[in-house]
């Protein structure tokens, strides 16, 4: 820990002006989270400022992207409760499985196959399509095993096109292309929206009770990392050596089970609100870290590839998403 304290302070004190700075009214208007502010801020530095970071500093720095990144997605579970799942039913469960599972098969399939992209590029923009936006591609990045320019690249593309889903969806319900009603919307927003904050962003430009809905709807689409991560890992591990081993992302298993702790209540209301506003600055630490170790010149070769990806599941989320709420909720 020693050897590692002076890069991890660096990082802590530019993840704190990330976090300041993502309070500006614009930004937050926009719902850009402190994550993406980080990451934007470490990719700068590091590209601009990076020759002068001292070594002593590059343990801290790695201590952030791998370390403090699996802590914080553990308690990621913190923000979800078995209970809200259950209140919607097996529709919206059912929905949720789908929209996962079938994002991340076309992005995993159009991404190599077709765009013949880097494997864990295309398989971390399908990830932040398919669950919750940039906290999916950093969760699945030790698991594909990416360097720091394919997991910005995705990082990138999954808000962008989150951004534009926080205007497009509430601007399609006012002008009546989605015949839906409010919480049957809702479904529908947190069913198909990348980000956490864009989905809210989206519901509450629509209504409150709209909103409500599309929270618990996106949550449960979070809880799904943990088996995605899973499953993803062991068909990753197919092929490989036995005495290579099995490379078990416990992490994920830790996500599953803080959020059990959040469901039994057993932390108060205000431990729980303050643990998630620490694992907020550690995401935003661990994006930073990524963003300080991503030079852009590695980014050259990679081509439209991640872009063109992004635009496909962002079209498949809208059509894809649209089809299945009506089928299974039968509006």
């Amino acid at each position: 820990m020693r050897g590692t304290f002076p890069g991890l302070a660096f990082v802590g004190l530019v993840a704190g002006v990330a976090a300041w700075t993502a309070t500006a009214p614009w930004l937050q208007a926009l719902r850009i989270s402190p994550l993406v502010v980080g990451i934007l801020l470490g990719v700068t530095i590091g590209n601009t400022a990076g020759h002068r970071i001292p070594e002593a500093f590059a343990p801290g720095v790695t201590f952030c992207a791998k370390r403090v990144l699996k802590l914080a997605i553990i308690l990621y579970g913190l923000r979800i409760t078995f209970g809200q799942i259950a209140s919607l039913g097996w529709p919206v469960l059912i929905l949720d499985v789908l929209m996962v599972s079938l994002t991340l098969i076309i992005g995993a399939w159009v991404g190599v196959r077709w765009l013949k992209m880097e494997p864990p590029t295309a398989l971390m923009t399908a990830a932040g399509a398919a669950i919750c936006g940039a906290a999916a591609v950093v969760a699945t990045e030790p698991v594909v095993k990416a360097e720091n320019h394919q997991t910005a690249a995705a990082v990138g593309t999954v808000v962008m096109f989150g951004t534009l889903a926080m205007f497009l969806y509430p601007l399609a319900y006012r002008t009546g292309l989605v015949p839906m009603d409010l919480p049957t919307f809702g479904v529908y927003i947190g069913a198909s929206i990348h980000n956490v904050g864009h989905a809210v962003g989206a519901a509450e430009a629509v209504s409150p009770e709209t909103t409500d809905t599309a929270i618990i709807v996106k949550m449960t689409r979070v809880l799904l990392l943990a088996p995605a991560i899973l499953i993803l890992g062991l068909l990753l591990q197919r092929g490989k050596e036995a005495n290579e081993g099995l490379t078990m992302p416990w992490f994920a298993l830790g996500f599953i089970a803080v959020a059990g702790i959040n469901s039994l209540n057993l932390l108060p209301a205000s431990t729980v609100a303050a643990l998630i506003q620490l694992d907020t600055f550690l995401l935003t630490m661990a994006m930073t870290a990524l963003g300080l170790n991503t030079v852009i010149s590695k980014f050259k070769g990679m081509g439209y590839g991640p872009l063109v990806l992004a635009l496909i599941l962002a079209v498949w989320l809208v059509v894809g998403g649209f089809g299945l709420t009506t089928l299974l909720m039968g509006r």
